[in-house]
This record gives C-alpha cells, sequence and structure tokens, in this order.
C-alpha cells in the first residue's frame, strides 16, 4: 500500500480517503486559482493529529502524511470565526461550526474567535464537506509556504 501512495505522488497524483473531501484521486495543478491544498500543519497541530490518529505516515519533517484542504479565504478577505463557524468575507460555511470534542469524544479547542483580516503570507482553509474535519477552525491561518502543491479532483466518489 505504502508503495502504491509513493507512486501516485511521484506522479503528481494523490488518493485521498480522509472524510473531509470526496474520497477520490486528485491531480497536481501549477494553476494559481487551484482551490485545494497540500500542506504539512504547523506544531503543535501537528503532533496533535498524530496523536488522535487524523494523519498516517507521510513525508512531511515529522514523519506524517500533509493535509489536503479547501482554501476559503486568500489575502485581503475578513474571516470571522465563532461559535456558529467561519465566516469569510461576511458569509457563513456550512459546517464549519467548531466542535467541543471530536469524534472520539476528546476535547477540542478551537482557534481563538474572533475577526482576521487575511494577509499576503496565508490562506484559511475548512472543509464545508464534514463537519468533524481538521482545518482551520482549529490551527488558524496556514502559511503560503507552507503549501506544497495545489490540487484538482481528477476521480472523487461521494
Amino acid at each position: 500500500m505504502v508503495a502504491l501512495f509513493q507512486f501516485f505522488a511521484g506522479s503528481g497524483l494523490r488518493i485521498n480517503a480522509s472524510p473531509s473531501l470526496p474520497m477520490g484521486l486528485y491531480v497536481v495543478s501549477k494553476s494559481p486559482d487551484a482551490n485545494l491544498v497540500e500542506f504539512c500543519p504547523a506544531e503543535p497541530f501537528a503532533r496533535l493529529a498524530n496523536a488522535r490518529g487524523w494523519r498516517g505516515n507521510g513525508n512531511c519533517p515529522d514523519g506524517a502524511a500533509p493535509l489536503l484542504k479547501p482554501v476559503v479565504a486568500h489575502a485581503g478577505d475578513v474571516v470571522e470565526l465563532s461559535a456558529r463557524g467561519i465566516a469569510v468575507n461576511g458569509h457563513l460555511l456550512p459546517n464549519t461550526a467548531p466542535l467541543s470534542r471530536d469524534s472520539q469524544g476528546r476535547p477540542l479547542q478551537p482557534w481563538p474567535f474572533g475577526q482576521y483580516r487575511i494577509g499576503g503570507d496565508a490562506v484559511w482553509v475548512a472543509s464545508s464537506y464534514n463537519a468533524h474535519s481538521f482545518d482551520s477552525r482549529y490551527f488558524g491561518p496556514v502559511l503560503v509556504r507552507s503549501i506544497r502543491d495545489r490540487l484538482r479532483p481528477l476521480v472523487t466518489f461521494r
């Protein structure tokens, strides 16, 4: 199985089996408007995701797999995080309300509630596909320099 994942990664393809996005095959894109990004989460969030089994083995510096998430806010956007969820430029995104516990009943701490203007060095990522996604509602902005690839769906299954 590891060899299969390495083959796909080397050919610009990624397999997504996480519930944050539709299961399927995604392809690396050079287009700056490709809405999905692959990145290694920053600490201490990488450690939390590993300890809870949310990331498999991979090629991030911590030895775990990168995350694949949709970008929901770019430079110049205003993000408001509240108990209701993530709102971008006043538009509340579905399924983004932070949860107080994960699916195993373990406590979750949301990023501090408030309003944030996104600078040119960061993006916010969130899955409106799955309310249980581990994304910016818990770890805040993702630095652009940590984005490894932009991706587009090739074949997905809902």
